[in-house]
């Protein structure tokens, strides 16, 4: 009997859609561990609650990939470290803004870093447009009008350092793709850990041990940090950096989402409206079907 083989267009068609696969699973475990872990401000704060999610997700990574087993230069380790002490305050700094703003509303105020590098990389009108189409949708999840007495300033400034972290970190994130994927996640979180932990323990203490938070703050890591960083390793790859940030403008709209369902954050109908556009700049993104750049390619082993 012959044996049948997937035929070489549909293992391309795959081959092509795995980075954005990978990218849409990250928003979504993203979104949902960040809603979950934001229900434990009460217990241990913003700082305690991502010390669990950075601190965990190390371990985890580190366990799984075992980046020692390979050969890395000090030129690639440090621009490791560079890329994992970014991720580090990027999710300080995003957490801090949390404890005060929406997590929707904070989420869209920290793209504004990854659409900046989306708009840096623009090399067509077309490029332009789906940017400026995410930043209306943007633009709309905003609560201009209710800025007076709704809008927390502290939050937006935690919301725009965490926004130039998360572009710093799509820019180093690129620089680590002739990397294993594994290798750069699990080396990047460990030093994210240096960066955050000692905070998180400074302000929380022993409190951090208990058993049950403990349990919670696994369920964080795993959902909110391992899984979508990981991911996104594969996403980075292949992704050109200016498809990559528009593409992410499904998070701002997943995370109002997450918002609504799980901490019962209500949308309007504007934000509903926010929604719709920027899932057309995503979808317009992707049919635009721009070739990959070469020094975009993956050149590593895949995660």
């Amino acid at each position: 009997m012959t044996s049948v083989s997937a035929s070489p267009a549909a293992s391309t068609s795959f081959s092509r859609a795995l980075p954005y696969l990978a990218l849409c699973g990250s928003i979504t475990s993203f979104c949902v561990g960040t809603s979950f872990g934001k229900s434990l401000f009460p217990l241990v704060g913003a700082q305690g609650t991502v010390s669990y999610r950075v601190g965990f997700a190390a371990l985890i990574l580190l366990a799984i990939w075992r980046p020692w087993r390979q050969p890395i230069s000090r030129a690639d380790l440090l621009a490791t470290m560079r890329y994992g002490a970014v991720l580090g305050l990027m999710n300080f700094c995003f957490y801090m803004a949390l404890r005060s703003i929406p997590l929707g509303l904070a989420i869209a105020i920290e793209f504004l870093g990854p659409l900046t590098v989306s708009l840096l990389h623009a090399r067509r009108l077309t490029h332009i447009a789906m940017v400026a189409l995410a930043a209306a949708g943007l633009a709309l999840l905003l609560p201009l009008r209710q800025m007076n007495h709704a809008l927390d300033w502290t939050g937006v400034g935690f919301a725009l350092c965490a926004g130039v972290f998360w572009g710093l970190y799509i820019v180093f994130g690129k620089k680590t793709s002739h990397l294993p994927g594994g290798q750069t996640v699990a080396l990047g979180m460990a030093t994210a850990a240096l960066v955050v932990v000692p905070i998180g323990v400074y302000d929380v203490g022993t409190t951090l041990l208990t058993p049950a938070l403990m349990a919670s703050g696994l369920v964080v890591a795993m959902l909110s940090s391992a899984l979508p960083y990981s991911l996104e390793m594969i996403a980075l790859k292949s992704i050109p950096e200016n498809r990559f940030g528009i593409l992410l403008s499904v998070e701002p709209a997943a995370g109002a989402l997450a918002g609504a369902l799980i901490l019962g954050e209500t949308l309007t109908p504007l934000q509903l409206l926010a929604i719709a556009l920027v899932v057309a700049a995503s979808v317009g993104s992707v049919l635009m079907g721009d070739k990959v750049p070469e020094h975009a390619k993956c050149v590593g082993d895949p995660l």
